[in-house]
């Protein structure tokens, strides 16, 4: 190779070397402190420590049982009175009815005449009633003096036969019979006369209060007996005892029916609550006056507050759930009552409603 070459390559490594900067190593971050240290293992329990913690009363506590219950309200179940035909029924399911509304109007035709010849009973007893309190007609007290006259008369003449007999029988002109039926006519004579004189002032004096008594008596009878007739016609027509809505109706027009059968059933929609069933390991210290929250889905879902007011056992049945492996035994389902602390419009008997029930502590 030429020398040439040779220092030119030689010049060219030189000024190579001259232009790179020497390389140096990074430089390493200072060690922490033992201070930060302890302060990072501080920081790092607590958080442990919140953690155990928190999951610890987690797990104490009880979760949240979610309860269904239905809205429920007072209902009248309306029957009838009387027995009869079912001749027209306005009452329609789930029309409004006010107070005092017909809601079953009832055919019986015996019903009727039985009060009509009531009514003539009534008025038969109070002409009777009202000849007593007038008294003895004049025409009547007239006769019972003629009878009195007459009887008088008799009685003279028979004294007479009497008398005529006695003499003829002492002088042995008549004989003992003859005497005797003369006797026994004057004394027929004089009882008659004594019947007449009674039978007149009788007539005088008028009727007794006994008497007045029981006609006025006979009177009350027949308009007890037409008030008591009267009723049972009024209830031929069944009207709403409030203001209330038709929910279900049992007979319809031209059926028969008898007294005691129910006819519709009614409900009061200003008397509504939520009615829960739950056991009884569910109520424990649950009272009357306590608040808690439902939601009804029908009404978007919406928080509603709710009072108990009712804890009340549901019968013999039981919602059962085993509380130990051995000697299990039922337990008791018990219906809770709960009203709207607010008036609630739109809320209907049958809507769902439902609520978190916490768990009594064990």
């Amino acid at each position: 190779m030429p020398p040439a070459a040779a220092v030119s390559y030689g010049d060219l490594a030189q000024a190579m070397t001259r232009e790179t900067p020497p390389t140096t190593e990074p430089e390493l971050p200072a060690p922490s402190s033992s201070s930060g240290a302890r302060a990072a293992a501080v920081v790092v329990a607590l958080s442990i420590c919140l953690v155990v913690g928190l999951s610890l009363w987690f797990l104490v506590q009880p979760d949240p049982l979610l309860v269904q219950g239905e809205a429920d309200a007072r209902r009248l179940d309306i029957a009838a009175r009387v027995d009869g035909r079912i001749s027209t029924r306005p009452a329609d399911r789930g029309a409004d009815m006010a107070q005092g509304a017909a809601l079953v109007t009832i055919d019986n035709p015996q019903l009727l005449a039985r009060l009509a010849e009531a009514r003539a009973a009534k008025v038969v007893a109070e002409a009777d009633l009202e000849r007593i309190r007038v008294g003895t007609r004049a025409e009547v007290i007239a006769a019972r003096k003629a009878a009195v006259a007459a009887a008088d008369a008799s009685a003279k003449l028979a004294q007479q036969t009497y008398d005529r007999t006695r003499q003829l029988t002492e002088r042995d002109f008549a004989s003992v019979q003859k005497l005797d039926e003369a006797t026994a006519s004057l004394d027929v004579a004089r009882r008659a006369l004594d019947q007449a004189r009674l039978a007149q002032d009788e007539a005088i004096a008028g009727y007794t209060a006994e008497e007045r008594g029981v006609a006025e008596a006979a009177v009350a009878k027949a308009d007890a007996a037409i008030r008591t007739l009267q009723a049972q016609v009024d209830e031929l027509v069944v009207k709403a005892p409030a203001a209330t809505q038709v929910y279900q109706v049992n007979a319809e027009p031209g059926e028969y029916v008898s007294p005691g059968v129910p006819l519709l059933s009614l409900v009061d929609l200003s008397d509504v609550w939520v009615r829960f069933d739950l056991r009884e390991d569910l109520i424990g210290g649950l009272k009357p006056g306590d608040r808690f929250t439902v939601r009804i889905p029908a009404l978007g879902d919406r928080p509603v507050t709710v009072e108990v007011r009712t804890i009340a056992t549901r019968g013999e049945y039981a919602g059962w759930r085993a509380t130990r492996a051995t000697g299990d035994f039922d337990l008791r389902t018990f219906e809770v009552r709960a009203y709207p602390v607010a008036p609630l419009a739109g809320l209907r008997p049958g809507m769902s409603a439902y609520a978190e029930w916490k768990r009594p502590a064990q």
